[in-house]
């Protein structure tokens, strides 16, 4: 036989395409039966799966990037906060024909004076009740020695040099340690300068510029979604400036109430003391139970148990107040944040960020929660604060551009009824929804 004879048969290009053909059917075939044979609920949990792990794999890559850029993001914050507890004594002069110019430097220039008059303050008090202070001290470790020795541990004079004497070597062994932290500490401070520089510089021009830097991050975004990112954005700042205003007065009220306290039943340092307290109050739960037990413990050194019984209760006291009538009363509405959300926030922010982490968790919070009821709401359809923007409240990054919104239209709507009155009550308006999500 021929080696023609012994090759196959040609095939014709018709019948291999209708094999391919059959052979692809019967692949898709195949496909939709292993679909039917996946449960249901395998398949919305593997869709779910990847869908999630996709946005943590984009939180996990956001919170590394600002990890690394955290000397930047803090100081601009700071500013933030700053810039919504001071633009209102700006606006109250610029509407008394003070230039802006002269009414931010004055307002800045008043904070700094009131923060140094504050600072100088205290420390004069510190420099003059830090000798007492030692001294009562004294007299305490001498008490703490004399009941060692003769309550029920009934230690020896010898006993006692002998563990003072380790625990002085075990101090002379870390000094490598110690001194690596000092110049931990010295680094600390002086990343804390620049910080503290930068966020001046940057209140600077948000209490200048505010309304134009916001108006050309809006303007980065798509125009059909620029309508609710600046509203969205709009009610989140309100509800930050809201909680660091409401914050403020309650650290206020509890400084007032420990450290007027602690000056009534004779604590030394009674007025850093409740300087502490104020700075620690911005630090949910957290800052109320460190600085209230730096009390107590003052009062221990300084005057006995008997009077840090009564320096507890008093902290008790305050603290029961505050979170049974200030916290229900003063906030409100403006920040409606569960106390479970609080907590975790802050146990979350100050793991990943430490003391600053904690202190901006709240108010990120705050603003999430704002934004995202907006959206989910979709308020801005009927948002009459960006209906009424006047020209100086354009989002336009250069002047005379075109920055009409344009309303966003879903399947199923009809284009021109999302800027009917909200209580027209016209089919396919949102006048009987509100803003609920």
């Amino acid at each position: 036989m021929t080696p023609a004879e012994d090759a196959p048969p040609a095939t014709s290009p018709a019948i291999s395409a209708a094999g391919a053909g059959h052979r692809a059917g019967a692949r898709v075939r195949t496909d939709r039966q292993i679909d039917q044979d996946i449960p249901y609920g395998v398949r919305i949990a593997a869709a779910w799966a990847w869908r999630a792990g996709l946005i943590l794999l984009v939180l996990g890559g956001l919170i590394w990037l600002l990890s690394h850029v955290s000397f930047l993001i803090i100081p601009v914050m700071v500013a933030a906060l700053l810039a919504g507890l001071l633009s209102p004594a700006v606006r109250w002069m610029a509407k008394r024909s003070v230039p802006k110019g002269l009414a931010v430097a004055i307002t800045i220039l008043g904070f700094i004076g009131l923060i140094v008059g504050a600072l100088t303050l205290v420390g004069r008090q510190l420099v003059q009740g830090f000798g007492e202070l030692w001294s009562q001290a004294l007299t305490g470790v001498q008490q703490v020695q004399t009941w060692l020795s003769e309550g029920p541990l009934q230690l020896t004079a010898a006993q006692i040099d002998k563990y003072v004497q380790e625990g002085t070597a075990a101090l002379q062994n870390n000094s490598s340690s110690i001194l690596s932290g000092a110049l931990t500490f010295g680094s600390t401070a002086g990343h804390f300068a620049a910080g503290l520089v930068l966020a001046l510089f940057v209140l600077i021009f948000f209490l200048l510029e505010g309304e134009r830097i916001w108006a050309f991050l809006v303007s980065l975004m798509p125009r059909n979604a620029r309508r609710a990112t600046d509203g969205a954005g709009r009610r989140g700042w309100t509800s930050m400036v809201s909680y660091a205003r409401i914050q403020m007065f309650v650290a206020f009220v509890d400084a007032v109430g420990i450290g007027v306290g602690a000056a009534i039943i004779g604590v030394p340092l009674a007025l850093p003391l409740g300087v502490l307290v104020f700075l620690g109050s911005f630090i949910p739960v957290v800052g109320a139970l460190v600085t209230g037990a730096i009390a107590v413990l003052l009062a221990l050194v300084a005057n006995g148990p008997v009077n840090a019984l009564i320096m507890l209760a008093i902290v008790l006291l305050v603290q029961q107040l505050e979170s049974h009538i200030l916290q229900p009363l003063v906030m409100g509405k403006a920040v409606s944040l569960h106390p479970v959300a609080v907590i975790l926030a802050v146990a979350a922010g100050s793991y990943l960020a430490g003391i600053p982490g904690a202190l901006f968790s709240v108010p990120l919070l705050a603003v999430a929660n704002s934004s995202i009821r907006y959206i989910a709401g979709r308020t801005w359809e009927h948002d009459e604060v960006l209906a009424t923007a006047g020209p100086e409240r354009s989002l336009a990054p250069e002047p005379g551009a075109d920055t009409t919104f344009t309303d966003v239209h879903l399947p199923g709507r009809t284009p021109g009824r999302e800027g009917a009155a909200p209580n027209s009550g016209a089919p396919g308006s949102d006048a009987g929804r509100g803003t609920d999500a």
